[in-house]
């Protein structure tokens, strides 16, 4: 009996040691054997799905295909046809170790975000915007259908990976993303309460491609305040006598142009992140800054070594 106690947590500790180091291509962590059934089959995974279609009112473009065995999620186009790939017994048991039935859920929701934005489209692949960007709408869904914002977090809190990779955002920048689009979501009930004809659409809950967009909701730069009057947005500014272009990003990787007038503070939200790049011309190359939210910023000419450079403007 006494030998028995003392193998049993070594054998747990070896399990999930063993556990902990797989991640799926979703950048998800395997999540241990479940010995309960809940999420069956194609046909209850269509009925869910239904539900949540039927929460933000939109007709279904994809179908459904059940693959045990895979230990995934995924989004995909076969033969010119959407479809969402489940491993069932995968579900299953993250419902398990997330402790609630919503964790299925929302991974289901993450991948109708990829179909609805049409991420499979461009071919690239898994991008971090457009992880961000799924993980938004997924919480934006999970609102809609009645779960709590704990409830909605559970599969990313239970096995979400901590650290980014080249193709998946970080957990604590999915969880962001997955709050920012459950916030919207009530935003737009609370709306929809005092005015009957208030969109319900989920489409720009996470919008990557529009720097400094100002009025969509969900979106993490719009408010109902004046951008100029709100502390969260960035002022960028530009000490010349003529008006200037700079590129800026969400994800440091794809630049836009921003032209910001002499004069005249830039005002904008980054949209993937809180946070952003500048980049500027430096010598032969490009510098890149990176930019806060709730921070102004000062870009500046140095005479000398005739380039730019940002600083930031002290509260």
């Amino acid at each position: 009996m006494t030998k028995r106690l003392l193998l049993l947590p070594l054998a747990m500790l070896i399990a999930l040691a063993s556990f902990s180091q797989k991640i799926t291509p979703c950048g998800y962590i395997i999540p241990p054997r479940s010995l309960t059934t809940k999420f069956k089959s194609v046909y209850e995974a269509k009925e869910v799905v239904n539900h949540m279609l039927d929460s933000i009112k939109w007709e279904e473009n994809f179908n459904l295909r059940e693959q045990n065995g895979m230990q995934n999620a995924y989004a995909t186009i076969i033969s010119g046809r959407r479809w969402i790939v489940y491993d069932n017994n995968f579900l299953e048991d993250i419902d398990e170790y997330a402790k609630t039935k919503w964790a299925s859920m929302s991974i289901m929701a993450h991948e109708m975000g990829h179909h609805y934005y049409n991420h499979m489209v461009s071919n690239r692949g898994s991008t971090i915007p457009s992880e961000i960007e799924a993980d938004a709408f997924s919480g934006y869904v999970m609102q809609k259908m009645g779960a709590t914002l704990e409830q909605s977090l559970a599969a990313m809190m239970a096995i979400g990976t901590e650290r980014a990779s080249s193709t998946h955002p970080a957990k604590a920048d999915r969880l962001t993303a997955i709050t920012r689009g459950w916030n919207a979501a009530k935003a737009n009930s609370n709306a929809g309460s005092a005015n009957s004809g208030s969109n319900t659409n989920p489409g720009n809950t996470g919008n990557t491609g529009n720097t400094g967009n100002t009025g969509n909701p969900g979106n993490p730069g719009s408010t109902q305040t004046s951008p100029d009057d709100d502390p969260s947005w960035i002022a960028l500014y530009i000490q010349s006598t003529r008006d200037e272009t700079v590129q800026l990003s969400d994800d440091g990787k794809t630049f836009q142009p921003a032209t910001i007038k002499t004069g005249q503070p830039f005002v904008f939200k980054f949209e993937i992140y809180n946070y952003g790049w500048l980049r500027l011309r430096y010598y032969n190359g490009y510098r890149t800054y990176k930019l806060m939210h709730g921070k102004d910023y000062s870009i500046l000419y140095n005479r000398r070594n005739k380039n730019w450079t940002v600083v930031e403007i002290p509260d």
